[in-house]
């Protein structure tokens, strides 16, 4: 009879080759926390969305929360049931199909290594700021040097395994929290900078929901534990915890640091090019600007960790899934990581910011462009494992009511902020590089459908329990 029961599992999970069942809640978590950045965001997304929501700014990241913490609910959906090291992709399979699966990736790959680029250009950036007001100043190629020994350091660290680099993510992400929680208590108390002659817009429901658009920045990447779902303990409680407690963190975060700087400027936070050093020496505090500079860097670098993390996992699935060379997803024997995949990702994801700051492009140009790039990977992704949690569901015999509520809630608020996207996008070189990325995904697709269709059919690898879990009593 155990026999009988046996013949029906896998030898060995399709995953196998990973670090399985060995990460902590609290690292799974650092995961997604580092990814989304919140003490970058605390600092800059504010100021970009009162240009548009003026006075409505908090209710903007309200708004902004509720959505997160919506698809959230519906990725909790599927890693509640399974457990993927290709993140939304792997689940949008299992609602939609190969082929919205393979978009979803497409898209989820973009995101993941152009805000690997945002976020390397992003860590020197404020180290250098740091230095300039420390009286050190540096030339150009001295950041191009910088970019490629953060990213040299990371594909160190992440090629060690999952747990170093967590452990690393998650001091250096609790100390830049930190730093930004003591800089807005301590500007929450002081008094207002004077406001420009021209004030901002006044509150209205057009002004909030214009608001939503650059709001969702401050939390992209709040998913990136789903690639931990093969190395996590208890993966089906410890992702889905980590991915809706990250939402909603990084939401309480952003409303505190939206809240601090509209009452500082008293309406007039829009196009402040540095708004909580204004505030700072309106207080009387300058040095906070050493802090901010401080927290902004550590908290780049730790997401340089985790977004690194993600992207060779996501790169590892897809080659287990045959969409991209088998030899990537290959695992170092010792580490029981994805090696090959990170020797193909860190340098091109170096490259492109190195090469930038060679052409003497703008710095916060630069992290701008990058950051807009990796968010409409980010909200197509969004979108499609939104519609999916339902008909997955469905599929197995388990759709209630409440799931259908929240996709109903959050797919036409996130086609409707992806149409805004597009808008606010046009006539600069963003969709240039979009529709680049798009012409690209489309070609790759066509030669799938062509030389590899039964693998493109069974997109989607899951880890499963095999028989060697049950003899090792090591399955999930």
């Amino acid at each position: 009879m155990r026999n009988g029961a046996l013949a029906g599992l896998r030898l060995r999970s399709p995953v196998h080759g990973l670090d399985r069942r060995n990460l902590r809640p609290v690292e799974v978590l650092a995961q997604s926390v580092s990814t989304a950045a919140p003490a970058a965001g605390m600092a800059t997304v504010p100021a970009i969305v009162a240009t548009t929501a003026g006075t409505a700014t908090v209710w903007s990241f309200v708004l902004a929360t509720a959505v997160a913490v919506a698809v959230g609910a519906c990725i909790a959906t599927f890693t509640r049931r399974m457990a993927a090291a290709g993140s939304l992709y792997s689940l949008t399979a299992k609602g939609l199909g190969p082929a919205a699966a393979f978009a979803c990736g497409a898209a989820l790959l973009a995101g993941y290594a152009v805000l690997l680029m945002a976020v390397l250009a992003g860590s020197v950036l404020y180290i250098d700021a740091l230095l300039s007001r420390l009286g050190w100043s540096t030339p150009p190629p001295v950041g191009a040097a910088g970019v490629v020994v953060l990213a040299t350091l990371a594909a160190g660290l992440v090629l060690r395994g999952v747990r170093v680099s967590a452990r690393i993510v998650l001091a250096v992400e609790a100390v830049s929290i930190a730093l930004m929680l003591v800089i807005f208590a301590v500007l929450l108390t002081g008094p207002q900078a004077p406001p420009p002659a021209v004030g901002e817009p006044g509150w209205s429901l057009t002004g909030v929901a214009a608001g939503v658009l650059p709001a969702l920045g401050a939390f992209i990447g709040f998913e990136a534990a789903t690639t931990l779902g093969v190395e996590a303990r208890r993966p089906f409680v410890t992702v889905p915890r980590a991915v809706l407690g990250t939402a909603a963190l990084v939401g309480l975060l952003v409303l505190l640091a939206a809240h601090t700087q509209v009452v500082g400027f008293a309406g007039a936070l829009g196009d402040q090019p540095e708004p909580v050093v204004t505030l700072a020496a309106a207080h009387g505090t300058p040095w906070l600007a050493v802090l901010l500079d401080l927290g902004i860097a550590t908290s780049f670098v730790a997401s340089t960790l985790a977004t690194a993390n993600a992207l060779v996992r996501v790169l590892f699935s897809m080659a287990r899934d045959r969409i991209v060379p088998r030899r990537i997803g290959a695992t170092h024997r010792r580490y029981r990581t994805p090696h090959v995949a990170i020797a193909v990702a860190i340098p091109v994801g170096a490259a492109v910011p190195a090469a930038l700051f060679l052409a003497e492009v703008p710095g916060l140009t630069m992290l701008r462009g990058l950051i807009t790039v990796a968010t409409a990977g980010y909200l197509v992704a969004y979108l499609l494992v939104a519609l999916a949690a339902p008909l997955f569901l469905r599929r197995i015999g388990e759709l209630t009511f409440l799931p259908v509520l929240v996709t109903a809630v959050a797919v036409p608020v996130l086609a409707g902020v992806c149409g805004a996207f597009v808008v606010s996008a046009l006539g600069g070189a963003i969709p240039i590089v979009l529709g680049a990325l798009v012409l690209a995904a489309l070609a790759w697709y066509a030669v799938l459908r062509v030389r590899r269709p039964h693998e493109l059919a069974a997109i989607g690898v899951y880890d499963e329990t095999s028989t060697t879990d049950v003899h090792t009593g090591r399955g999930a």
